[in-house]
């Protein structure tokens, strides 16, 4: 039976000033986790019981909520959102909690996030990389088109469509469509030779019917020794499976 943990809030500056925020369970290892996009810390890591379990396991676990997203600043303000900002972000929380040992995991935007923070230098003992392909990392714009479509056009789809379960979903985390658009022109690509440079002990986990990003076993083939890992679920639903937690716990034990 796992335990049941407090979660603490928390907020620091970004390095323009931007105020983000940060919830924290457990105790022990620093473990870093990020959330995709849309969500939040809640929804994504403590809502289904992943923070839980890894706090269990004996984890400090740290899980911010993105520029826009959350509990964090959402400003309207272009230059509040230049290329790379959300992996700036990143390490701005590390150097503001001090961390140097530590491991890393995201899910969608944040496994992207992740690995813009591996390409420019982060070092965490362990990383994984969950909700992400191939296509995702080296070509954003293709998923930054089918957001864009959805933020422009609410109200307007079908029931029971991708477009239309996209938009729900940003009802219930009562997101900001302004500010949620902006973030999209944050995105960069990733090259495959940078991918082939990543030089530590890396873990793909994507639902077993998640194709949204193209494919994960890919993604962990363009990683010098990833391994890869399908759990049940499809982009939407894997993330609230037991197995997901169960990955990011068993890969950091191991």
């Amino acid at each position: 039976m796992v335990t049941t943990f407090d979660v603490s809030v928390h907020h620091f500056q970004a390095d323009d000033g931007t105020m983000l925020a940060w919830h924290e369970m457990g105790e022990g290892r620093p473990l870093v986790l990020i959330h995709g996009y849309f969500s939040n810390a809640n929804t994504n890591w403590i809502r289904y019981g992943h923070a839980a379990l890894l706090a269990d396991a004996g984890y400090r676990v740290i899980m911010p909520d993105l520029r826009a997203h959350g509990e964090s600043g959402k400003p309207h303000e272009a230059e509040a959102y230049p290329p790379d900002v959300l992996a700036a972000d990143g390490f701005a929380l590390l150097r503001h909690l001090g961390l140097t040992d530590y491991d890393l995991a995201g899910y969608s935007l944040g496994g992207r996030t992740v690995t813009r923070m591996l390409v420019q230098g982060a070092k965490p003992r362990r990383a994984v990389l969950c909700g992400m392909g191939y296509d995702g990392i080296i070509d954003t714009a293709g998923r930054g088109t089918y957001f864009r479509n959805v933020l422009t056009n609410l109200g307007s789809f079908d029931r029971g469509t991708s477009e239309w379960m996209t938009e729900a979903f940003l009802k219930t985390t009562k997101g900001d469509p302004q500010a949620l658009l902006l973030i999209l022109e944050t995105f960069v690509d990733t090259a495959p030779e940078q991918l082939a440079a990543i030089d530590l002990p890396v873990l793909v986990v994507t639902g077993e019917d998640d194709d949204d990003n193209g494919s994960g076993e890919a993604l962990a083939q363009a990683i010098p020794g990833a391994r890869f890992l399908a759990i049940p679920g499809n982009h939407m639903s894997a993330v609230t499976k037991s197995e997901l937690g169960q990955a990011i716990r068993d890969f950091l034990a191991a």
